[in-house]
């Protein structure tokens, strides 16, 4: 199998910077006096600080729009894709979208847009802090060649953020069966929720049983453990550790992100 992570980085073990969008029309805690127009320019100032500290490439998504629906509303996507549409101009690194958490919502976002990867929960049933979470890969694979995205990498997430799998499986077999059936572009593995780190156990486990697949560290990556977790992950994607004071709520600190990227780059 080819790997996607050099035909859109370019680059050994890429550094994927998260674009967190602030809540958007319909969440709990969308600003309607500041508009959409707010929105915009707080993705502004964090592209600007993730390009201007290195990033290798850039994911957006509606990180803000607690709590997260497993099918969202027509105007979650609509909103994303004109604050992209709007930086489209500014944005030089790679970039992927996810739309949370609904598959079929970012599979259309990557093909408005022109997004080259999505990440999403694309297999599997879970208990979640969200209600019991179902997918259906054979109906959303199908979705994405009906609607013109075959070439848009898939990023599946086996391992969500606030759920658990339903069936007695370990990750080393869903991981098996997800690859067998599916043909996922990469594989991520997560911590808890967005910042909780990564098991480097959990890691090692689904690279030895999937060498030939890019296995990404999807959350908690931060400068005191990118070593360790690059020398077993294909790629990290990192979203609080860049922000001011490691703080999830906060903007992109353009400084930590240099940070960062020198020290992969000297890993490289």
């Amino acid at each position: 199998m080819t790997n996607c992570l050099r035909d859109i980085f370019a680059v050994c073990k890429p550094v994927i910077g998260m674009c967190h969008l602030q809540a958007l029309p319909g969440d709990p805690a969308y600003d309607c006096d500041s508009g959409l127009d707010a929105v915009v320019e707080d993705a502004r100032m964090n592209i600007r600080a993730l390009q201007e500290g290195g990033v290798d490439g850039i994911m957006f998504s509606n990180e803000f729009s607690l709590p997260y629906l497993t099918k969202v509303d027509a105007v979650t996507v609509a909103a994303m894709a004109r604050v992209i549409a709007e930086l489209y101009d500014q944005i030089e690194a790679p970039f992927g979208v996810n739309v949370l958490w609904d598959p079929y919502a970012s599979l259309d976002l990557a093909v408005a847009t022109g997004a080259l990867f999505v990440r999403e929960i694309f297999t599997g049933v879970y208990a979640s802090d969200f209600g019991l979470w179902d997918t259906n890969c054979g109906a959303i694979v199908r979705h994405q060649y009906a609607i013109g995205g075959n070439n848009v990498r898939l990023f599946f997430n086996i391992l969500p953020e606030a759920a658990a799998y339903l069936a007695d499986r370990d990750i080393v077999s869903v991981a098996r069966s997800t690859v067998f059936n599916t043909k996922p572009d990469a594989i991520c593995i997560s911590g808890l929720t967005a910042g909780q780190v990564t098991s480097t156990e959990t890691l090692q486990l689904v690279k030895s049983a999937l060498p030939d697949i890019p296995v990404v560290a999807n959350t908690g990556v931060h400068l005191g453990n990118i070593q360790e977790q690059l020398a077993i992950a294909d790629a990290a994607i990192i979203g609080t550790a860049f922000k001011r004071d490691g703080v999830f709520e906060n903007p992109v600190d353009a400084r930590r992100v240099r940070a960062l990227m020198e020290k992969v780059e000297s890993l490289r």
